[in-house]
């Protein structure tokens, strides 16, 4: 927890998106704190001012670009020496113009993977990590489907384009979830895919593929991060939302969104309740529950990192395209 005690000043960031998926990013000019050193654009907020209305306001300033739509993402706090302050990360696809550094700072188009320049501020460098993140994430569903209907229906998925994936399968006796193991992770490293297994499993599997994804009731109950590569989050409310960012966690998965077969129980949030829980998120939240591939459009105007499916990652017949 932060010991700076100075008044948080709240700033609207952009994470401006290209057709190709590439982002922008702007060097800040001479005369300002940091001078030199390259960030995501924004600016402060105004008093009683939206952060919607002050990110389209301060691009349209800096930039010469009119935001027709941006979405809340993440929300960090970072203490510089010269300012305390809450950035209100907000992602843009819909926007218009031609982007021009109006204030004398220079402009370049990034790879949201792979960020070339420096230095980057430091408040940037965990949001470069999470936009590394695919915006679908495929849930096993070997038990219900059989290790070969389901082995084969990963792979499609893979060919069009899954790269996050979790093994989980707690019904499976030990020998049989370790053959699968080894068959999902072959077909992940084939792909460029990154594997988690779910923490119901033994520590082991996560240290043998990409990381692992916490149950909910071990988010509350860790002390530390696990030392795995990737690290994901069950979360049901705000509160496990906070611990899982203060645990270190690299996402959380959000739900259930909708009402669900597999827990039938369990009240859903409806996309206003997803949104209004992950505003304040300091990490990306994935929806999940009831969610399908055509639901894209409606996470991320709700906030959503992105989709967490189980049935809706596999669907049956599917061709990769050519």
């Amino acid at each position: 927890m932060s010991t700076d005690e100075r008044a948080l000043v709240d700033v609207a960031v952009g994470v401006i998106f290209s057709s190709d998926g590439a982002v922008l990013l702007g060097q800040r000019p001479v005369g300002k704190p940091y001078a030199g050193w390259w960030e995501f654009p924004g600016g402060k907020l105004e008093s009683g001012e939206s952060v919607e209305h002050a990110l389209a306001r301060e691009l349209h300033e800096e930039l010469g670009i009119e935001v027709h739509a941006s979405h809340p993402w993440v929300l960090r706090e970072h203490s510089y020496e010269h300012a305390r302050v809450r950035l209100h990360f907000q992602r843009i696809w819909n926007w218009s113009g031609v982007p021009r550094g109006r204030e004398g700072q220079a402009l370049c188009w990034q790879p949201a993977g792979r960020v070339a320049v420096a230095p980057l501020l430091p408040a940037a460098l965990p949001v470069l990590r999470m936009l590394q993140l695919p915006e679908r994430y495929g849930i096993s569903n070997a038990t219900a489907l059989g290790d070969d209907e389901f082995s084969a229906r990963l792979e499609t998925a893979l060919a069009l384009g899954l790269r996050l994936v979790q093994l989980r399968e707690p019904g499976l006796a030990a020998a049989h979830f370790e053959a699968l193991f080894y068959r999902v992770r072959a077909a992940c490293q084939r792909h460029g895919a990154r594997l988690l297994v779910n923490g119901v499993h033994p520590p082991d599997y996560w240290r043998a593929c990409d990381g692992v994804h916490l149950r909910s009731a071990q988010v509350l109950s860790l002390e530390v991060r696990p030392q795995a590569g990737l690290v994901g989050a069950s979360c049901h409310d705000a509160g496990e939302l906070a611990r899982a960012a203060a645990l270190g966690c690299d996402f959380a998965v959000l739900g259930p969104v909708r009402a669900t077969a597999s827990h039938p129980g369990a009240v859903p949030l409806g996309w206003s309740g997803f949104e209004a829980l992950v505003r304040d998120a300091q990490i990306p939240a994935f929806a999940l529950g009831g969610v399908n591939p055509g639901d894209e459009s409606l996470a991320r105007a709700a906030g959503a990192h992105g989709l967490a499916m189980l049935r809706g990652a596999w669907p049956s017949g599917a061709k990769p395209r050519s």
